[in-house]
């Protein structure tokens, strides 16, 4: 086969930007490992920023969205019993955010690319990249028992942290940057009303987060140590745990149901740069990692395909390289600032093992300081929402 972009990756990054390109009449073939059934079972984000939502409206893909998504202004922050505040993203920026599930975006993106004739060939095994630092790479993967191959003009690597496309650039070509966390997220998701708002608790017992999927959908969490087991968790235990980390007055609100979903996420930071070698592109998580604490996962891989999409537009349509050789840098700006962002809230939020006495005052007094300083609000607010796409 042969195709102008081959794109590795048939979760919401790659799905988005084949329907781009598409939508520009650029060509591109997605290459997923997974099967579909496969990749929408998976639970992933729900939070979009405006941004976001507006890439996903010009792209087609936003009319279920428009139906079924929740507009929030803001989130709440609760701590020291019964202290709360309200990150207000429509009060300070004028943009509210958007509670839609990522497993609903790739269904809607999904759907979107089979209307089109989109090729996308899933349970892709041993997908190889070869000669992407030259002008004619190509792609291998075997499937049915046969091996094929793609030649292509750019290859995008939309694979996720263990895909095969970061591991396909040397390694002294690239250069990462970690943080690993020693703590991490025991999530549930139940087919219960949520709470009305998406709140954070920063509690003795442990971080907890209410979050929301659609109006019959929730989606809670609450810090855990690495080595829970969840046959140690029944719904039970949990939720009288979660309710034990939210004041009385939300804990009351909170209704509980049989968990369809439950699992335990490690936290992490991570950034590879720069986000291009040659003629193969990263984009979403096969670049960068966030924790979750900012909701900026499946924005950034919507950013990433933004710059990309517009980039290899240029270069087709016009003959002009320059967004194409800018990617990396300007991709990496938005990067560098969500994971500034997501670190600062995890910091604030959570419970550390090595905590003492003054660590704590030192959160109590930054929430302290954000409940009473318009401009410490306006300026997290501005970084939640989403800054501007360059």
């Amino acid at each position: 086969m042969k195709t102008p972009v081959a794109i590795i990756g048939g979760g919401p990054a790659g799905l988005l930007l084949s329907q781009i390109l598409d939508q520009a009449g650029i060509d591109s073939v997605v290459l997923e490992r997974q099967s579909k059934e496969y990749v929408l079972a998976r639970i992933r984000a729900g939070v979009l920023e405006w941004g976001t939502v507006e890439v996903l409206r010009q792209a087609g893909v936003g009319d279920r969205m428009d139906r079924e998504g929740h507009l929030h202004d803001g989130t709440g922050i609760a701590w020291a019993g019964e202290r709360y505040l309200t990150i207000d993203t429509k009060k300070y920026t004028g943009k509210p955010m958007m509670a839609y599930g990522q497993t609903a975006i790739t269904e809607d993106l999904y759907a979107a690319r089979e209307a089109k004739g989109g090729i996308v060939i899933d349970e892709a095994k041993n997908v190889a990249l070869h000669d992407i630092a030259s002008a004619r790479p190509y792609v291998t993967f075997d499937k049915n028992g046969e091996t094929s191959r793609i030649d292509c003009d750019f290859i995008a690597g939309c694979d996720g942290f263990h895909g095969i496309s970061r591991q396909s650039i040397p390694n002294d070509a690239l250069r990462t940057f970690e943080k690993v966390y020693p703590f991490g997220w025991l999530g549930i998701m139940s087919e219960t009303p949520p709470l009305e708002d998406i709140i954070y608790a920063n509690h003795p017992r442990g971080f907890a987060l209410a979050s929301q999927r659609n109006p019959t959908l929730s989606r809670y969490y609450i810090q855990c140590a690495l080595d829970e087991n969840l046959e140690d968790w029944p719904d039970d235990r949990y939720w009288k745990e979660l309710k034990a980390r939210f004041p009385e007055h939300i804990a009351d609100k909170i209704v509980t149901g049989p968990s369809i979903e439950k699992s335990i996420a490690p936290l992490r930071s991570f950034v590879a740069e720069p986000m291009r070698y040659g003629n193969l592109f990263l984009a979403g998580d096969s670049a960068h990692i966030v924790p979750p604490t900012g909701a900026k996962g499946l924005n950034l891989a919507v950013s990433d395909v933004y710059y990309l999409s517009r980039g290899l537009t240029a270069h087709y349509n016009k003959g002009d390289t320059s967004g194409l050789n800018d990617y990396s840098n300007i991709a990496l700006r938005r990067v560098w600032g969500a994971e500034r962002l997501s670190w600062y809230l995890t910091s604030l939020l959570h419970r550390f093992p090595d905590q003492d006495e003054f660590d704590l005052r030192m959160q109590e007094n930054a929430l302290d300081h954000l409940a009473t300083s318009e401009n410490a609000m306006r300026n997290l607010c501005e970084q939640y929402v989403g800054l501007p796409f360059e």
